[in-house]
């Protein structure tokens, strides 16, 4: 992938001040638009951690881009243009951003993070093992670590500026934006999920559980925004390795998880220096998640 090349650290010369994410980057391109760059960084515990993942940035713009033109029949999406030669200036043509931007319509954002969730893992297998419920919806007795539940769940959370997203009940969702918002963000939600999670199961990936955001146009209408089913927002595992009652390996950033916790680190900033090996192997899950998804090896 001879375009995988590291994204400046430092402010790219002529370009305005972003507003800066823990992974992207935002510009303000005129009043009702934005360039959305994604970098390399990696973020794991609240904490973007260092060095990056050299190429991670275009190999997340391009999956979501993807995901974004598959499913723009179920849900409009906020993408303008996702090359700089057709950017406003003094984005136009920038060779440091092509592959990983987007120029993107503004919109009003909902306060809520959609999370879905297609297996009990992760901080549902948890909850599940202490009160046989994932985020206080309850499940069946008797299920297994990774084991695909009966119907996927929306289980909602709060959109942190700092520190962790908060899990919240549907009700809490309908007094945050209203009940008839909140029952399309559930419906619309799940129905993504499952178009996307049974083309990526064709392609031998499993889509464990996700999480989708939505904003709101000039004229009211619901239009999906941000990234969609990525690496770093999804939980990836492999179909020809999947064994409920183990924890599968993954194409996301699970790897480097895994590393932090093996290595004394107490969660607080600074997090120890990403060792090579580790930087390298996150790179080829991500651009084995890519070549699995777009069916394409090269960028």
């Amino acid at each position: 992938m001879s375009r995988l090349q590291p994204f400046p650290a430092e402010p790219l010369p002529g370009l305005p001040v972003p507003r800066r994410g823990k992974v992207r980057d935002v510009f303000a391109a005129g009043r009702d638009q934005m360039v959305i760059v994604a970098t390399d960084r990696i973020s794991a515990f609240d904490v973007v951690l260092e060095p990056g993942i050299p190429g991670k940035g275009i190999i997340l713009n391009q999956v979501s881009n993807f995901w974004f033109n598959r499913l723009v029949d179920l849900a409009p999406n906020h993408l303008l243009a996702t090359e700089p030669a057709d950017f406003p200036p003094p984005f136009t043509g920038r060779s440091e951003l092509a592959g990983r931007s987007v120029l993107v319509r503004r919109l009003d954002m909902l306060p809520v993070e959609c999370v879905v969730r297609g297996y009990l893992v992760g901080s549902g297998w948890k909850e599940y093992q202490d009160r046989g419920s994932v985020c206080g919806l309850p499940l069946p007795v008797g299920l297994r670590l990774a084991d695909r539940l009966p119907e996927p769940l929306f289980t909602p959370s709060t959109k942190a500026d700092v520190g962790h997203d908060e899990n919240i009940s549907f009700e809490q969702v309908v007094e945050l934006i209203g009940s008839a918002r909140a029952e399309q963000i559930r419906e619309l939600s799940l129905a993504l999920y499952r178009q996307a999670a049974a083309y990526a199961e064709e392609r031998g990936i499993i889509i464990a559980d996700t999480k989708l955001e939505f904003g709101l146009d000039d004229e009211e209408r619901l239009v999906l925004a941000d990234e969609v089913f990525t690496p770093d927002s999804s939980r990836f595992w492999p179909v020809a390795e999947y064994r409920p009652g183990s924890n599968p390996p993954s194409f996301d950033k699970q790897f480097v998880r895994d590393w932090l916790e093996t290595s004394g680190w107490d969660k607080n900033p600074p997090a120890p220096s990403l060792p090579t090996d580790v930087q390298l192997g996150t790179l080829e899950r991500y651009r084995e998640a890519y070549r699995r998804i777009t069916g394409r090896d090269v960028l």
